[in-house]
C-alpha cells in the first residue's frame, strides 16, 4: 500500500489577500537555517549540542517541535545549516552546496535565515541580498515544486524582515513573523539558565523555540 501523504492547509499566503490557500503535502520537509536551526558541537564556546541552539535537548527545538506537531506519523524531514548562504550572498553556490537538498524534492521547505547577513546599510546590500533569496527559492521552486515558508529574523531587523516577506511573496509562499519573539526576553536562552557565552546565551531556549515552532504550525493549519 502506497504513503499516505499527509495534507493541511495554509492558513497565511503571501500571494494575494483573499485568495484561497493551496493545500500542501508535508510528507518530505526540508528546513534550511542557521544555529537556531542545528549547531553542531562547540565545546570552546560551551555548546555541546547537535541541535537548535540554545535548546536543552534535540526534542526541543524548533525542527523538531514541528515535526512532532505535524502528525502522529512524522513526516521524513532533512535539515541543513546554510549561515555560509547567509555570510557569502554573492559567491554561494546554491546548486553545489544543496543538491542533496534539492534532489530529496521537499515537498515543504522552512526557510528560517537572515541573523547572519550583515546589517543592510546599502542599496547594494539589500538588493544582493534580494537577489540571492530569489536565486535560493528558485532553485528550491525548480526542484519538485514545493509550498515554501519562510520566517522573519528571531532577532527583529526591520530592513532583513522586509526583504525576506517580499521573496517570500514573490514566490508564493507563507510568511510568519517571529519579530515579536526576539523583544521578550523569557524566550533567550539566557532566562532560563546561566550559560557562559553570551551568543549562546543569546539564542532562544526550550520556551523561544516553542514559541517559533508554535507560530509555524499556527501557519500550517
Amino acid at each position: 500500500m502506497p504513503r499516505l501523504a499527509l495534507f493541511l492547509t495554509l492558513g497565511v499566503w503571501c500571494a494575494g489577500e483573499g485568495q484561497a490557500a493551496p493545500k500542501i503535502q508535508v510528507d518530505r520537509i526540508l528546513f534550511l537555517g542557521n544555529s537556531i536551526t542545528r549547531h553542531g558541537p562547540a565545546p570552546k564556546i560551551g555548546w555541546t549540542g547537535d541541535w537548535g541552539m540554545a535548546a536543552t535537548a534535540l526534542e526541543k527545538d524548533f525542527v523538531h517541535l514541528v515535526t512532532a506537531g505535524l502528525a502522529d506519523r512524522k513526516p521524513e524531514i532533512r535539515l541543513k545549516n546554510i549561515a555560509d548562504f547567509e555570510r557569502n550572498l554573492a559567491t554561494y553556490d546554491v546548486e553545489a552546496q544543496l543538491k542533496a537538498e534539492l534532489d530529496f524534492k521537499p515537498t515543504l521547505v522552512i526557510l528560517a535565515i537572515g541573523e547572519n547577513v550583515a546589517a543592510l546599510q546599502t542599496d547594494e546590500a539589500k538588493a544582493l541580498f534580494k537577489t540571492s533569496l530569489q536565486k535560493l527559492l528558485g532553485a528550491l521552486k525548480a526542484a519538485g515544486k514545493p509550498s515554501i515558508l519562510v520566517r522573519s529574523c528571531f532577532w527583529e531587523d526591520k530592513t532583513k524582515d522586509a526583504i525576506l516577506r517580499e521573496a517570500c511573496a514573490a514566490a508564493g509562499g507563507t510568511f510568519v513573523d517571529i519579530a515579536a519573539l526576539g523583544k521578550d526576553e523569557s524566550n533567550y536562552a539566557r532566562a532560563e539558565r546561566k550559560i557562559e557565552h553570551a551568543g549562546v546565551a543569546a539564542h532562544p531556549g526550550d520556551k523561544g523555540m516553542k514559541a517559533i515552532a508554535d507560530a509555524i504550525l499556527a501557519a500550517l493549519k
